[in-house]
């Protein structure tokens, strides 16, 4: 089921957040275990860090600056575990959601940087976003073609823009609601097309989750492993086959497939 790229979607850095958790969790056990928790400067030289200079984090997911993942960090080694399908980020304490009115018109480029794969990129967003589309009304990604020749961060003409990349870290990776304008992109690399049983659309569907406002469900305590931090509020309960639910991380589901409890969390946080 793991795939030679490091666990499909997510890259080496999904490892490292995931041992992080572990000794934080631990360090929060014992005063012994402190040892184990890699200081602000190693886990920061350990990062990756994108090509839009964005740390990706929990494998797929962007923080922009040093001071952001400095409150990541923080916010790790203080964590305790939580006894509470999908759960959503909240940032402050507030769900990072888009408003009612943005939430209907989320619009998008596809950069013709993809080359020959550009009808097929588009082909898969209109998948993956046909996916949280049909859980409710009230979501809704408007595909703008002609803002394809100049689609990037700086267009202001579209909420985001999807763009290629080349990198060994991930297969694709997206952004919260929260995230500044400079760094709202979904970024995709050509291992999208060789990536198994995951469909293109499948994957396309889990990073537009995120855009969504939607975590990883593996962050929940259920799962057992990958745990990543506490700032989300369930919506459903868990559900190990979720489109949100790395495979790797105790899913139950190998093709990323987009279940009931999904579109049950959509109508949850946007409304049905």
């Amino acid at each position: 089921m793991l795939s030679s790229r490091v666990h499909k979607i997510s890259a080496g850095v999904a490892c490292l957040v995931a041992a992080f958790a572990g000794a934080a969790v631990s360090a929060s056990a014992g005063a012994n275990s402190t040892a184990d928790v890699p200081t602000f400067r190693e886990f920061e030289s350990s990062t990756y860090v994108d090509v839009d200079g964005a740390y990706v984090v929990n494998g797929d997911e962007a923080v922009s600056t040093r001071a952001e993942l400095r409150r990541f960090y923080d916010r790790m080694v203080g964590t305790r575990t939580k006894d509470n399908g999908l759960v959503v980020n909240t940032v402050g304490g507030r769900d990072d959601r888009w408003s009612a009115a943005q939430a209907v018109n989320l619009t998008y480029c596809v950069s013709t940087r993809f080359g020959t794969r550009h009808a097929d990129i588009v082909a898969a967003m209109s998948a993956g976003a046909g996916l949280w589309e049909a859980a409710t009304s009230r979501i809704d990604f408007a595909y703008v073609p002609a803002q394809d020749a100049s689609c990037n961060v700086r267009n202001n003409n579209v909420l985001f823009s999807v763009e290629p990349v080349s990198t060994s870290q991930y297969i694709a990776r997206a952004f919260f609601p929260s995230t500044a304008k400079r760094q709202r992109n979904v970024l995709v690399d050509d291992s999208i097309w060789s990536s198994g049983t995951w469909e293109p659309g499948d994957i396309l569907g889990h990073e537009l989750g995120h855009t969504l406002g939607f975590r990883h469900e593996h962050t929940r305590p259920e799962s057992g492993t990958c745990f990543e931090d506490n700032n989300w509020r369930p919506l459903t309960p868990y559900d190990a086959s979720s489109i949100m639910h790395y495979p790797q991380c105790n899913g139950s589901s190998a093709d990323l497939e987009f279940q009931a409890s999904d579109a049950a969390g959509a109508r949850a946080l946007y409304g049905s």
